[in-house]
């Protein structure tokens, strides 16, 4: 199994939009909904040269807009991080059927530091993280290199994903996907099964995932 973070486990994008908008203010200007939508699931050099150019400031340091947001946001997630609805249940099922678990992140390592702290460093046998791979969503590398990790075929693997970005990475990788739209709706995908929230999925829909891929 493979698991987004941001937006499939925990509902942080609530906490991404406040340091979004924080910085764009500090910058003297508003992010669009539009630059926010494109924004969700991308990495962080992505997501800062978005939000400069949404602001008509590319000649921002991407550098230094980066290392705001991550201290703003570090301080966000130690107060307010709350799971989605039924990633807990549906996790905690995973792990109870001893099923090789990942957790595939375009966040990077010090914030997912802290959101373990929530979701259990039991909880995953491997976590890869943006800044910790070359390419980062919607490249396939950060799904092949957990497959690769966990020593699973990436065509045996499940991957839950909210956003358009992580569907592309996972289903570029060769996994099986199940989308679950948190902020932004998603545009049906052949070959993805899409569900409301996580409280309709359990073990017998994710090995049906595996045995239609087949």
């Amino acid at each position: 199994m493979l698991f987004d973070m941001d937006g499939t486990l925990v509902d942080s994008e609530q906490l991404w939009d406040v340091a979004l908008q924080e910085l764009a203010q500090t910058y003297g200007g508003t992010l669009s909904v539009a630059a926010r939508r494109a924004i969700v699931g991308t990495g962080m050099a992505d997501s800062m040269r978005i939000l400069h150019e949404d602001l008509g400031q590319p000649h921002r340091d991407p550098a230094a807009s980066a290392a705001w947001i991550n201290a703003r946001i570090l301080e966000l997630f130690r107060t307010g991080l709350q799971w989605r609805p039924g990633a807990l249940a549906l996790l905690a099922a995973v792990r109870a059927a001893r099923i090789p678990t990942a957790l595939v992140t375009s966040s990077g390592r010090a914030l997912v530091e802290i959101a373990l702290d929530t979701l259990g460093r039991d909880s995953f046998d491997v976590v890869v993280c943006g800044d910790e791979v070359d390419s980062t969503k919607p490249h396939p590398e950060p799904y092949l290199t957990a497959a690769r990790l966990l020593d699973v075929p990436i065509e045996r693997c499940v991957a839950i994903e909210d956003s358009a970005t992580g569907v592309a990475s996972a289903v570029a990788a060769g996994a099986a996907v199940l989308a679950v739209p948190a902020e932004v709706p998603l545009t049906p995908r052949d070959g993805v099964h899409q569900l409301e929230s996580l409280l309709a999925a359990d073990l017998e829909l994710l090995a049906g995932l595996l045995t239609r891929a087949r």
